[in-house]
């Protein structure tokens, strides 16, 4: 699933559907950050960020962080999260 593929359920009137839009929107940038900080910590990113690794594994965290958040309350509620 791409960024794109979210659309339809972000402009939903369904707010279950706009929540599924936020888990996945903020799962696939979460693992595309995960997938640098590994690349950067192999030494096979072909780039340097501009940010600290510090920064951006602070980041990933919070993002991690919010992510269970999203997952507990779809839980809660019911929703399904598979794609």
């Amino acid at each position: 699933m791409e960024l794109k593929d979210t659309v339809d359920l972000m402009n939903s009137e369904d707010y279950n559907d706009r929540l599924k839009a936020e888990y996945f929107q903020t799962k696939i940038r979460y693992d595309k950050l995960h997938k640098m900080l590994v690349k950067r910590a192999a030494g096979t990113l072909d780039f340097e960020p501009k940010c600290s690794v510090a920064l951006l594994t602070e980041q990933k965290r919070y993002m991690g962080e919010y992510l269970r958040v999203l997952e507990t309350r779809a839980e809660i509620e019911g929703i399904d999260l598979s794609m």
